[in-house]
């Protein structure tokens, strides 16, 4: 077992009853209400059942008349009929609740997910909290919904138990001493046994999530041309079958301790109701207890057995759940290093916002290096900055770090002198329109990808903004305009744009929302040169009245900046226009005479 599953939980299982309870009663009231009536409708259909046979057998020895029988056996008959359709009846009009429940404790994990301070998505015990709570809510079997059953069952048995006690008080105390002892036994062997797949879940969790992952590979669009080109469709089936036969290795495992289990439960059973049916047999004998007696008491004896074993189960249920929902809670309460609430407001500036950055260092968790060092920087309002730098020099981790995505580990980042950390944070992203490298078009129409609504489409807007980005045209070809459907995950005509189209796509997409500071992370890496130029010829349009950020490691698309700063070492090693880094003599200038002897004709390589 990990580590992680010894390691004691936040909240207790009484406190996660509460909360599933308070959940419960958000969303509907009448959750709970049903799950009482259903253990009360429970425990009487399981006492008329009981009742049945002594009853109809004491009838039978008075020989009463067959009418007054068949009277009898109607009215059983009548009463099993209704507390079924009514218990029936009830758990159905549950279920909806139930899952209503489950459902608004999904949309709390979903809104988490998607506002949570984004260094949260890089750290380990955040991706496994997440991963955990939506496994708590995967099905109607899972934790989140299943706990109003646990619960049902808990109050069931309990009050089973307590009717059955008194049902069994009027014979041999010792008899009742027998039973409860060798189910308890039963029950803890039991839970010994079976717990040996729920300790080891991470093992089972993590062989399926391979097996999940390697099928997919085999359908998955994204693999496609590379399961042809490579003929990796037999490299895919072996490592699938060794993954299965690890599976079915774990699942037989687990199956052993089960029987041991079972064996050790049905030793006990015969153990438990041959003492009983001695017991009460001998009672007979003497005269002391009628035959409908008999059969009352000795299936009394097994149903009191159940409700045992049934509290303890349940409650070991419970507790297992509690466990689950402990991650679900521990996951929404993970802890927000952005501001998300309160602040203080977004200073408003008719001559546009400078943003300095103040002997910042910043550092990935469990990274031993900096990514970026004792980094001073300032863009000006209006200023048209380019960030250039080999792969790997901390471009990208400084675009985070001027956006507010991260927050320096060391240093302040400051909007017109106010340290960004003071301010609502979804407030301070309004400030800007980003294209990042890792950007994805969604399968919606061209129109809702750009305008990122979908009501209430600027269609002038949506049209001019795709003339900047340089995809008018190809638009017009396509049937239905800006209101094609793309990507195929979706939609069966759904349009798939060129790599270099959708990197425009995006580009529209971020001078649509139209935000005071534009940042774009290698926005042209996908572009041919003749559609790149295109884009730097529209530059200053795309710019005007606003500041600029233009990361690239192609050092010819920075020359229509105002300014720009060479990252190297986690720092900036140069600074200035390109005539300025040229006439230095530095690693721009170096760098740049690397890439552009490529483009000189007759040059010897």
């Amino acid at each position: 077992m990990r580590n992680e599953n010894k390691t004691k939980p936040k909240y207790g299982l009484l406190n996660n009853l509460g909360f599933m309870v308070s959940n419960a009663n958000k969303v509907s009231k009448s959750i709970m209400i049903y799950t009482l009536v259903i253990s009360a409708l429970s425990v009487a259909l399981n006492l008329t059942e009981l009742y049945i046979a002594p009853y109809i057998l004491a009838k039978v020895e008075k020989k009463v008349p067959i009418s007054e029988l068949i009277i009898t056996i109607a009215v059983f008959a009548s009463t099993l009929f209704v507390l079924k359709a009514l218990k029936g009846y009830f758990e159905e009009g549950c279920l909806y609740g139930r899952i209503s429940a489950r459902s608004a404790i999904i949309a709390r994990i979903n809104n988490k997910v998607n506002t949570t301070s984004y260094i949260n998505t890089f750290k380990t015990p955040f991706k496994e909290l997440k991963s955990k709570a939506q496994d708590a809510t995967m099905s109607n079997q899972k934790a989140t919904e299943h706990i109003y059953t646990t619960m049902n069952y808990i109050l069931t048995n309990s009050i089973g138990f307590a009717v059955y006690l008194v049902l069994l008080s009027n014979i041999n105390i010792l008899l009742i001493a027998v039973v409860i002892v060798t189910s308890i036994i039963g029950f803890m062997v039991s839970r010994k046994t079976d717990e040996w797949r729920y300790n080891h879940r991470e093992e089972e969790s993590d062989l399926f999530k391979k097996m999940w992952y390697i099928s997919g590979m085999g359908y998955d669009i994204k693999f496609a041309k590379d399961v042809r080109i490579f003929g990796l469709s037999s490299w895919i089936k072996d490592i699938y079958a060794g993954l299965v036969k690890s599976y079915a290795a774990f699942i037989g495992k687990s199956e052993v301790y089960k029987m041991i289990g079972s064996i050790v439960d049905c030793l006990l059973s015969i153990l438990r109701n041959a003492i009983a049916y001695v017991y009460l047999i001998n009672m007979v004998i003497k005269g002391r207890m009628g035959v409908p007696e008999f059969l009352l008491y000795f299936t009394a004896v097994s149903g009191f057995t159940a409700w045992i074993t049934g509290i303890l189960q349940e409650f070991s249920t419970a507790y297992k759940e509690s466990l689950d929902i402990n991650s679900v809670r521990e996951f929404l309460d993970y802890p927000e290093p952005f501001k998300f609430e309160g602040g203080i407001p977004i200073p408003e500036n008719a001559t546009g916002y400078e943003i300095k950055l103040k002997d910042v260092s910043f550092k990935y968790d469990e990274a031993e290096d900096y990514t970026i060092k004792n980094l001073n920087l300032t863009i000006r309002p209006g200023e048209k900055l380019a960030v250039v730098g080999l792969n790997g020099a901390g471009k990208t981790t400084l675009i985070k770090l001027i956006c507010g995505l991260f927050d320096p580990t060391e240093g302040s980042v400051l909007l017109n002198d106010i340290d960004i950390r003071e301010f609502n944070r979804q407030e301070y992203y309004k400030l800007f329109s980003t294209v990042f490298q890792t950007s994805e078009v969604m399968d919606v129409s061209v129109a809702e990808n750009v305008a990122q609504v979908i009501d209430e489409i600027d269609v002038e807007r949506v049209g001019k903004v795709l003339g900047l980005a340089g995809l008018t045209e190809k638009i017009g070809e396509l049937s239905a305009g800006i209101d094609t459907k793309l990507g195929h995950e979706v939609w069966d005509d759904g349009v798939e744009l060129s790599g270099g189209q959708n990197q425009r796509l995006l580009l529209a997409r971020a001078l649509y929302k139209d935000a005071p500071l534009l940042v774009l992370d290698e926005p042209t890496a996908a572009l041919d040169p003749i559609a790149e130029n295109d884009i730097y010829l529209k530059y200053n349009e795309m710019t005007k009245g606003k500041s600029s950020v233009f990361v690239s490691h192609r050092l010819a698309s920075t020359r229509f900046c105002d300014r720009i700063i060479f990252i190297a070492d986690g720092g900036i090693k140069e600074e200035g226009t390109h005539d300025e880094l040229m006439k230095l003599k530095g690693a721009y200038a170096e760098l740049f005479e690397v890439q552009s002897r490529y483009y000189r004709e007759g040059r010897d390589f």
